[in-house]
């Protein structure tokens, strides 16, 4: 379960990080409030997971889940480039993902 709740907390992070684009630099208020609460979603979601996980794994899975999607994000809605450095990149994180998670204990 707790791997359930970081994964749900990643993807909130996305919400977090398009919500601060998109509140531009706080001037638009429901994206603002989209900003406040996607964080503090995201954050409790991590608080409560790393009470039974490895707070590094748990961490490195979050944030890492968190930028790979926030890219994703930014390449499909934002039309950010997405060369093949960029994408090699994003594997690379993911696998890093992976490999946390097979090898945690």
């Amino acid at each position: 379960m707790a791997w359930v709740l970081v994964v749900l907390a990643g993807l909130v992070e996305i919400v977090f990080a398009v919500s601060m684009k998109q509140s531009h630099g706080f001037t638009r208020l429901w994206w603002t409030v989209l900003l406040c609460a996607s964080g503090a979603l995201s954050f409790g979601l991590l608080a409560y997971a790393v009470k039974t996980l490895p707070v590094g794994v748990a961490y490195a899975v979050w944030t890492g889940l968190g930028a790979a999607g926030t890219v994703a994000v930014g390449i499909w809605a934002f039309n950010e480039s997405a060369n093949a450095g960029k994408l090699l990149s994003i594997g690379l994180v993911l696998i890093g993902i992976v490999g946390l998670r097979l090898y945690e204990h």
